[in-house]
């Protein structure tokens, strides 16, 4: 069974930002959303709409189920 758990997502998000030496609002200008809301994923308040999951997988070349989902 696979499943969203948001602090997870949000630590992987956090890291792979970091490990690539971006900004928040740099990710959120190349995925078209607000910089606040590149924070609210990473710290784990609030889950992207499904588009936003792809957008960011595309952005940090992985699949959405890799970067949002733990098996």
């Amino acid at each position: 069974m696979t499943t969203l758990d948001r602090a997870v997502t949000g630590e992987k998000l956090r890291k792979l930002r970091e490990e690539r030496k971006l900004t928040q609002q740099e990710v959120a200008d190349a995925i078209g959303v607000t910089a606040m809301a590149i924070c609210q994923y990473e710290t784990g308040e609030r889950t992207p709409r499904d588009a936003v999951k792809i957008a960011l997988a595309k952005f940090y070349s992985m699949t959405v189920e890799a970067l949002f989902f733990t098996f």
